[in-house]
């Protein structure tokens, strides 16, 4: 399978700058950064939640991803995330191509699982190549925030963050692990179908959420995703919707990616 979609520019400058933020209301008692990066010729803002002071000690990062219509800055992201910071887990997001700070409804609508109108396999192939890079980009930035821990890092993703991180962690040997969560496989053109890089996350582990009654997500395409997976992998099936994760699924999430970032 050919890399070669998703080169990486390295003489491009970072043109990183980081800037005190508030934290969400839901972590009192975190610290907040905002950042903003240069990515493909785009400029990617993120967000960096760091947990309460502890004694000098840098944090490990988890990189969280939204869904499809979401932000950085996602409620549901906060809900999942606040317990892991509290934990002492650094929280990343980044707004992906077309969302939060970088939206374009026009667009974003043929990105939907319905569209098919010409045109739509450019622009998802683009779409993937662009949020691939910009998470690449984001591990080279945040290697610079002295703050973080950034080679104890860790991804973490919910629907559309699912197969873009499939596609991001096979390609990018940082990240420890993955918890993949409501993904599956089929998904878009060939060329960046998640199924078909998943197998290079190996040997990192990687977990698989997902919602028994989602009225989103096919359980085959899901399957499909599972099964391309090379070991070691877990797959853990929830009651719940697309949009309904239990907190049990959350906190199963935590506790494997607090193992792989010897956090406990």
């Amino acid at each position: 399978m050919s890399d070669a979609l998703f080169d990486r520019d390295d003489a491009e400058p970072l043109d990183l700058w980081v800037r005190p933020a508030a934290p969400p209301p839901r972590m009192a008692g975190a610290r907040g950064l905002r950042f903003e990066f240069a990515s493909r010729g785009d400029r990617v803002p993120g967000r960096v939640i760091l947990p309460p002071e502890g004694g000098g000690v840098r944090p490990p990062v988890i990189l969280l991803q939204h869904g499809a219509g979401g932000s950085k800055e996602s409620e549901y992201l906060d809900v999942a995330a606040a317990p892991w910071v509290a934990r002492g887990a650094a929280l990343v997001t980044l707004d992906f191509p077309l969302h939060g700070e970088r939206a374009n409804p026009k667009l974003a609508r043929f990105l939907g699982a319905g569209a098919q109108t010409p045109g739509d396999d450019a622009l998802r192939v683009e779409f993937a190549r662009q949020a691939v890079g910009d998470l690449r980009r984001a591990l080279d930035a945040l290697a610079k925030i002295e703050a973080l821990d950034a080679a104890r890092v860790a991804y973490a993703g919910f629907s559309l963050g699912a197969l873009v991180g499939a596609l991001f962690c096979a390609l990018d040997p940082r990240p420890r692990a993955a918890a993949l969560a409501l993904g599956g496989g089929g998904f878009g053109p060939p060329a960046v179908d998640p199924a078909r890089f998943v197998a290079r996350i190996a040997p990192r582990p990687v977990l698989f959420v997902n919602a028994r009654g989602d009225e989103t997500l096919p359980r085959a395409a899901a399957e499909a995703l599972h099964a391309a997976a090379a070991p070691p992998k877990q797959v853990a099936w929830f009651d719940g919707g697309h949009s309904t994760l239990p907190g049990v699924a959350l906190k199963t999430m935590w506790q494997f990616l607090a193992r792989q970032l010897d956090l406990r």
